[in-house]
Order: structure tokens, then C-alpha cells, then sequence
């Protein structure tokens, strides 16, 4: 139902629940970024199945999404959501907010952000943090640094002026994230490949498995969340969520661009590549029909990205505070990177990193990759 947020002046929020707000909600961007080069469109199909049919991550996560109008206009929109599965804080439950886009007007941020932080009020929440694009296993963060290059594939952009709206509503940073560039050809030191040679004694390195992917898929589902457990925010994914990622990784990805380091036939690290198809479809503006679909799947198989994204990564825990631990993420990424740069692949994101994760940032910068985008995560108490 429509309501005036406080001190909106003639802003009305309304949920996006009819046919009519959920298209305004999916199509406001292309109001917001419409002189902007560096944003991409995302899919509108697969936006929409995201963020209002996202089955799998709604087992556990409520959630509310919201359009702003002015005049009839859309002019901004937020979600917030609540994951039962997120550790509480400090005895409170942490709510998110995410998908915000809006027009440079603080009384519209404050009105998005007044009927967020209410909903979650109403359901016990006691923090706020974000932007979630819609949980931590997803796009997370706000762009504040290198606006002028386009987002990788499930990387957020943003306009400068999010950040000072956001900040001046109380929020602070929480958490700032790192994103890698590296060429696929770079030369590793000369320890990395001494230590690599040791290892690969006892440790074997495999491309995926499409035959049993059922397997593989789990393995890799194992192993990210007991070597992420103990990150900050870690929420698990679940069975039912890693497998709608299955489906994703098994259309869009060559078997070469999974990369399993197994010890004694055990999977114990993993990597993962995606086809930067960002690069791929900025003139379809969102849009798969009528011909979108047939140019994609064309570039895709025909044409391929000449980047990658590096999104998915884990070494079990066991071994992460031994000698072991860098030589099997280095055994991963060396693996990987030969692949893509035999497919033509000139550049690679490699991240989110965590900005304090200083062990995951010394093997990623040893092998020459410079800081590319950094991203804040914001929070607040309600």
C-alpha cells in the first residue's frame, strides 16, 4: 500500500508488488545511470528473478522492496531484508538494505530509507548494514572508488553521490571490499613456483567434473563455506541456493574455469572463473528479446569476453594457517589462469577481498595484480 514517508514533502514509497511498480522498480536505473558510460544494464530477466522470485534465498530471508514517486515519477527504490541465518550483533539482529538506487535528493534517500529501517524495526532488528544486492553471497557493497570503468559480471556500480546521502543519514563504514586486475599471463615469483613444486606432490589439481557435477557442486559448496566461517558477515550457502549457482556456473562456464586442488582424492580448494559477460551485453540494455538472447549465446561461444572474474574461492581451514594454505589458493589460481589465458583472456577481476584479509592480499599482489575498485559496506543502529 502507498505511504508518505515523514518529511517527504509530496514523496509516496510504495511496495513493489503490482505490475506497474515492479517494472518501475526493475527500470529505474536506466533513469539513474542514463549519462553515465560506465554503467552496464543488467539483465532485466535475471534481475527480476533475483529479487522477486529468489525462492532459495526467501527460505530464509524475508523481504520488502519499495519504489519512491514523486509526481507519478519513479525515483528511487530500496529493498530490506532480514536472514534469519545472519549472526546476531551484539545481541541484536542485523537487518540489510540493498538494491538502492535513487536521484541526487537527500529528502528521497531519507524517505527510502526511513520505510526500510522501519520495516525492519517492526520484525526486531537492531542494526542495518549494507547495500546487500540481496545477501553477502551475492553483489555487496557500495562503489567509492574508480567510478569511470565499468562494474565486472555481480559487481555493483554507483553514482558519487550515494555515499555522501548515505553517510549523512548516520551511517559508517563497516567493512571496505577490494577488487584485483591482473593479466592471466602474469610471471609468479620464483618462491611461489618452489613452493608450488613441492606441493604438487602430494597435491593434485583437476579442471571440473561435468560427469559427476552433482558431486563437484557439493564439494565446492563444502569447501567455501567451512573456509569462509570464520569471515566477517559469513552467512552459509545453503543446498537449495548453491544450487540455482550450479545452474549459472554449468551454462556459462568452460569445465577449465573450475579449478579443484585435491590431496590424496579429498577436494580441498577450489576456484572459480566467470566470463566477464558484462563485456558482452552492454547494447542490449537489459533487454534478451527479441534478439538478445541469440547475440549473447553468439558472443558467448563464438566471440568469448576477453575478461574473467575470479568470484568464487576456498581453501579449507585446516590449512590456511599452515605453509600449505597461500601454496593451495596459488596451486588454484595458477591452474585457472594458464586456461584463460590460452582462451584469449587479457585481463582478470580477482575479488571481493576483504581490505584487512592481509594473507589473501599478499598472494594476489605477489603476482602483480594492482587494487582495481573498493567498495563500503555501511551499518548503522537502529
Amino acid at each position: 500500500m502507498p505511504n508518505a514517508a515523514p518529511g517527504s514533502g509530496n514523496i509516496r514509497i510504495i511496495e513493489a508488488d503490482s505490475r506497474q511498480t515492479v517494472r518501475d522498480f526493475l527500470h529505474l536505473p536506466e533513469r539513474i545511470y542514463a549519462d553515465d558510460p560506465a554503467w552496464v544494464a543488467p539483465l532485466l530477466l535475471e534481475q527480476k528473478q533475483r529479487v522477486f522470485h529468489n525462492t532459495p534465498l526467501f527460505a530464509h530471508c524475508a523481504i520488502a522492496r519499495w519504489v519512491a514517486y514523486r509526481d507519478g515519477a519513479p525515483i528511487g527504490r530500496i529493498t530490506a531484508q532480514l536472514d534469519e541465518l545472519q549472526p546476531p550483533l551484539d545481541g541484536g539482529a542485523v537487518g540489510y538494505f540493498g538494491m538502492l538506487e535513487a536521484v541526487d535528493d537527500r529528502s528521497v534517500f531519507e524517505a527510502l530509507f526511513d520505510t526500510a529501517q522501519g520495516w525492519l524495526r517492526e520484525r526486531g532488528a537492531a542494526w542495518i548494514r549494507g547495500p546487500y544486492n540481496l545477501s553477502i553471497n551475492e553483489e555487496i557493497g557500495l562503489l567509492v572508488e574508480n567510478f569511470d570503468e565499468p562494474p565486472f559480471i555481480m559487481m555493483g556500480h554507483a553514482p558519487r553521490y550515494y555515499q555522501a546521502h548515505i553517510e549523512a543519514l548516520g551511517f559508517g563504514g563497516v567493512k571496505n571490499l577490494l577488487t584485483y586486475k591482473v593479466r592471466p599471463d602474469f610471471v609468479a615469483p620464483e618462491v611461489m613456483e618452489k613452493l608450488a613444486t613441492r606441493a604438487r606432490r602430494q597435491v593434485t589439481v583437476r579442471p571440473f567434473n561435468r560427469k559427476a557435477k552433482a558431486a563437484e557442486f557439493e564439494a565446492m559448496r563444502d569447501i567455501f563455506n567451512d573456509a569462509w566461517s570464520e569471515n566477517w558477515g559469513f552467512v552459509p550457502f545453503t543446498r537449495e541456493e548453491f544450487a540455482e549457482v550450479a545452474k549459472t556456473l554449468t551454462l556459462l562456464l568452460p569445465d577449465d574455469y573450475i579449478q579443484v586442488a585435491e590431496i590424496d582424492g579429498r577436494p580441498v580448494a577450489f576456484i572459480t572463473a566467470l566470463p566477464n559477460i558484462n563485456e558482452l551485453i552492454g547494447d542490449l540494455r537489459g533487454r534478451l528479446f527479441p534478439f538478445g538472447w541469440a547475440k549473447l549465446l553468439w558472443r558467448l561461444k563464438v566471440k568469448g569476453p576477453r575478461s574473467t572474474r575470479v568470484a568464487l574461492m576456498g581453501v579449507r581451514k585446516e590449512y590456511q594457517h599452515s605453509r600449505l594454505g597461500p601454496t593451495l589458493a596459488f596451486l588454484v589460481i595458477d591452474a585457472v589462469r594458464k586456461e584463460m589465458s590460452r582462451r584469449g583472456v587479457e585481463m582478470v577481476e580477482m575479488g571481493w577481498i576483504l581490505e584487512d584479509n592481509d594473507g589473501m592480499r599478499h598472494i594476489i599482489e605477489a603476482i602483480g595484480s594492482d587494487i582495481y575498485k573498493r567498495y563500503r559496506v555501511y551499518q548503522k543502529k537502529l
